[in-house]
Order: C-alpha cells, then sequence, then structure tokens
C-alpha cells in the first residue's frame, strides 16, 4: 500500500488551488475534520463494510461545532467515497505546510511549564520570529515537567530553554 503522505499530497494540491484566497478559512476547517478524523472509533465505523458513504459524511458532520461550507462538504465527501478518511490528518498537514509556504511562515510549538498570557506569548512570538529569522505561527502546548521556561519546536530545529534541560545539562556536567 501507498505511503500516507503520497496518498495525502493530491488533496491536499488540490485543495489548496481550489481554496485560493481562502485558504485560512479552509486551514480551519480542515484542522477540525482532522481531529475528528483522527479519532479510531470513527474510522473503524467508516471502514466498515455495513456502513454507507452518507453515514459516514452525517457522523462526521454531526460531531462538528460548527456547519461546514459547501467546498468542505464537497471535499469531505470525495475523502470518504474515496476511502481516504484515515488520510485526512496528513492532508491537513500537507494543506498547512503549503499554506504556510506561501505566507512564508512556519508552524512552531511551544511547549510551556505554565499558561501563557497574550502580552508573553506577543512577546515570545517576537524574540522567536527574530531567532528563527522567518515569521512563526506560534501553537501553545502545556508541559508541566518542564518545571520552568518554554522548549520551542520549529519543523527540525529545537531551541529548549527549560528548567528540565538545564538540570540535564548539568547532571551531564557532574557525571563527566
Amino acid at each position: 500500500m501507498a505511503e500516507i503522505a503520497t496518498i495525502a499530497r493530491p488533496y491536499a494540491e488540490a485543495l489548496f488551488q481550489a481554496s485560493g484566497a481562502n485558504a485560512a478559512q479552509a486551514a480551519v476547517w480542515l484542522d477540525e475534520l482532522a481531529a475528528v478524523a483522527s479519532n479510531e472509533q470513527l474510522r473503524q465505523f467508516a471502514d466498515s463494510p455495513k456502513s454507507t458513504p452518507a453515514q459516514v459524511l452525517e457522523v462526521i458532520t454531526g460531531t462538528l461545532k460548527t456547519s461546514l461550507p459547501e467546498m468542505a462538504l464537497n471535499f469531505l465527501r470525495t475523502v470518504i467515497d474515496n476511502g481516504r478518511l484515515s488520510a485526512l490528518p496528513e492532508i491537513a498537514s500537507q494543506f498547512r505546510a503549503l499554506k504556510n509556504a506561501q505566507q512564508g511562515a512556519f508552524d512552531a510549538v511551544v511547549y510551556s511549564a505554565f499558561e501563557m498570557d497574550s502580552a508573553a506569548l506577543a512577546d515570545l512570538s517576537g524574540v522567536l520570529e527574530t531567532r528563527f529569522g522567518r515569521k512563526l505561527n506560534l501553537q501553545v502546548e502545556l508541559q508541566p515537567d518542564l518545571i520552568g521556561g518554554v522548549r520551542v519546536v520549529v519543523g527540525d530545529e529545537v531551541l529548549d530553554t527549560s528548567v528540565k534541560a538545564r538540570l540535564e545539562q548539568m547532571k551531564i556536567a557532574l557525571t563527566a
């Protein structure tokens, strides 16, 4: 069977071309669909020979918080009809990469030991954009085991200024 990234690429590229100037809106509903499609029970239901594509579509649209635009419904129908529901998270990931490349931005995950208010996040965003030399789309995730500080992942680059990392460095220095 083909690798999931290979399967997802044509869907992501076609959706990106079709969405045009509305790529930001498409990214929002696509991420929501990807989150729903990552549910194992839903995928089992969709893969069952007893369930029809219309039933799968109805279940997915019923679980969403908002109603989907016509373009999203058509895209979802195509994905379900072709049996590619399991590829939806990867489609969303590749779509986001295409959108970011067009905007010259990159996704960054900020792992923090504590909640960050919007002012602190804006300050951190400015510092990180200067440090990495590119526009960043920040997503914050709590990770209490960091003790303090932040750990930032941008693509394959990692900037770890957490207390946990410093303690690990001290441990290595003391045992060497």
